[in-house]
């Protein structure tokens, strides 16, 4: 896996900024005078840089998000087996593909421990039977 981010993302990124940039400039340069609001060019220099340093803290934090592995969609989950934490009596919770769900199960009750498959995902709850009867 690459540890660089995609190509168009640090192109938003540094088009992004510039188009601040040019829009600070324009403001300070052109807007403020005409409401009787000068400021001195050093000022604009130490808005650039403040705007160009948060442009840079944002794409260092948002490039992050690229290197974070896939979450998969609930219904992925079913046919996978998992391991009964808390009784489910007929609800408890049970641990599939490392994730803690709350599960039912038609069977009346399963004790904490016992291997099950994955039948069907209801919103966030799973379906589930015990691995030896499905």
């Amino acid at each position: 896996m690459s540890n660089r981010p995609p190509l168009w993302y640090t192109i938003q990124a540094v088009v992004g900024t510039l188009v601040e940039e040019t829009a600070l400039v324009i403001i300070v340069i052109w807007v403020l005078p005409y409401f009787g609001i000068r400021a001195p060019l050093w000022v604009l220099a130490i808005l650039m840089v403040a705007l160009a340093t948060l442009a840079y803290v944002r794409y260092r934090l948002g490039r992050t998000t690229f290197f974070l592995p896939r979450r998969e969609y609930a219904e992925s989950l079913v046919g996978c087996e998992g391991t009964v934490t808390s009784p489910l009596k007929p609800e408890g919770y049970v641990k599939v593909q490392g994730v803690l769900w709350k599960a039912s199960c038609a069977d009346k009750h399963l004790d904490a421990g016992i291997e099950v498959i994955v039948l069907e995902v209801d919103g966030l709850k799973l379906l589930v039977a015990p691995k030896n009867r499905a």
